[in-house]
């Protein structure tokens, strides 16, 4: 099945190719390229191309932000990321690729959406669904921007000839991703047209993320709760730790809690590669080419050390190997795959999961009434039920009671379950920044003071250079 899907979209992306990279969009492709709804399939996979790419979200995105996450560490050549003292040349270059690569899914989104309407032998149904998927991904990598830069040049189907664009706002950033949200959310359809394609239950997803981002309590409730009311989605049953496996396996084509993921399999340039770990001889499961570029360890690490091993997700995403760090070293495996070659592994990227959605959910509805709710704890219970094995939709033995809490510390126990839930997806960093609260949490946990410059990446050169709208006085701090 995973494989289908891949030869799908291959097929397809490399139909149109080297129409959609054309760097001209007044050439020939531009004009007689999107006509057909195939044409516009081919073109709308050009965007996924990319933002899956190991120099972007596929790899070096997601590795950078747990370099920074409070409860694990890099090594080697990241060694730099998990001192908090800003990035050296190796990494600044890595942060440079994702610029690099997001903003050439963003060209290509903006070729779509520019284009498509202009198509003479395609439905308004087909042309409203393309552009829908094109402004969905294009918020998405915008708010991925937004989050490690702050504001950014606002490239759209208005501008994309333009070389040269001033630096926006934050503000002006997420009106942009706001209103492609929402353009996205009236148009994608109620189920995917295929596995890895997006719906309005994904837009509204990213809507409730970004109105937590933005402090719109109200709001981010709303849309979250809109998606558990739909009754489309439901957390994965575990009753072991190995259960995971029926959510982050390689095997995996989709599941009932699979909201927006990124879709790998084992095909040249469609695996999950260095982020994935695969069985070898000398370890059970280890990065290809002996990678491990992130770490924790189990005695010195206070999240670690306090994770009840009750919780099956901890088995699951950790195993103990002293690979020269200490006898307590702990590897992530939660994207494992024992039959990974060096294409890459099969393992799906989660980037949107049921269970992002409800504990989306339980913050906003209780900061949105001033201190948790019912619902509120019934959705945090969600996860933590699943997480001890128990049904998700039953009361436990291991429940929490609203009468537990105030609303800071509801919020604080919600971070928390989050922190372990979405461990080694690339989205620990970003909640504590939003929450304002990284400094404080690596100093407590790792006693390393932050230094200001590493709060957001530099905005690389191929910007600053070629850009003749930035000056430096646009460059983030101590870069």
């Amino acid at each position: 099945m995973k494989k289908v899907f891949t030869y799908i979209i291959a097929s397809l992306a490399l139909a149109g190719c080297s129409e959609v990279l054309e760097e001209n969009p007044k050439s020939l492709s531009a004009e007689v390229f999107y006509n057909t709804a195939d044409e516009a399939a081919a073109a709308v996979n050009a965007i996924y191309g990319p933002m899956r790419s190991d120099g972007a979200l596929g790899l070096n995105y997601p590795a950078q932000l747990e370099g920074m996450a409070d409860y694990g560490n890099s090594r080697g050549s990241q060694t730099p990321v998990s001192l908090y003292q800003g990035l050296d040349n190796t990494n600044i270059t890595r942060v440079s690729g994702v610029w690099d690569n997001l903003y050439q899914a963003i060209r290509n989104a903006n070729i779509v959406i520019k284009n498509v309407p202009n198509g003479n032998d395609i439905s308004q149904a087909a042309i409203d669904l393309y552009v829908g998927e094109a402004k969905y991904l294009r918020a998405l990598m915008y708010f991925a921007m937004v989050r490690n830069w702050k504001g950014v040049p606002l490239r759209t189907e208005n501008n994309m000839t333009e070389p040269n664009i001033e630096r926006a706002s934050v503000e002006q950033v997420y009106d942009q991703i706001e209103s492609d949200a929402l353009a996205a959310e009236a148009a994608l359809p109620d189920v995917p047209a295929q596995p890895g394609r997006p719906t309005k239950w994904a837009a509204k997803t990213l809507l409730s993320e970004v109105y937590l981002n933005l402090g719109l309590w109200a709001e981010s409730r709303a849309k979250a709760a809109e998606v558990i009311a739909s009754g489309k989605y439901s957390l994965v049953p575990v009753s072991t730790s190995e259960d995971f496996q029926k959510i982050y396996g390689p095997e995996v084509v989709s599941t009932s809690e699979e909201i927006f993921y990124l879709k790998y399999s084992r095909q040249q340039g469609f695996g999950l590669v260095n982020y994935a770990h695969r069985a070898t001889s000398q370890y059970k499961y280890f990065g290809p080419g002996g990678v491990y570029a992130q770490y924790t360890d189990s005695a010195s690490n206070s999240i670690i050390k306090n994770w009840s091993k009750s919780d099956l997700r901890k088995a699951h995403i950790l195993y103990n190997v002293d690979v020269g760090l200490g006898a307590n070293t702990c590897l992530y495996r939660k994207y494992r795959d024992p039959l990974a070659t060096n294409l890459g592994a099969g393992n799906d990227y989660p980037w949107y999961r049921y269970a992002d959605l409800l504990l989306f959910h339980a913050e906003a509805a209780a900061r949105a009434n001033n201190g948790p709710t019912a619902e509120a704890v019934e959705s945090l219970n969600k996860v933590h039920r699943r997480a001890y094995g128990y049904d998700a939709n039953t009361p436990s033995p291991v429940d929490f009671a609203i009468g537990d809490f105030d609303l800071t510390s509801f919020v604080d126990k919600v971070v928390e379950e989050r922190g372990y839930e979405t461990m080694y997806e690339g989205k620990r960093w970003l909640d504590l920044k939003r929450l304002g609260i990284a400094e404080q949490r690596i100093k407590e946990v790792k006693n390393i003071i932050v230094a200001e410059k590493h709060m957001y990446w530099p905005i690389p050169n191929s910007e600053m250079l070629y850009n003749k709208a930035l000056d430096a006085s646009d460059q983030n701090p101590g870069y």
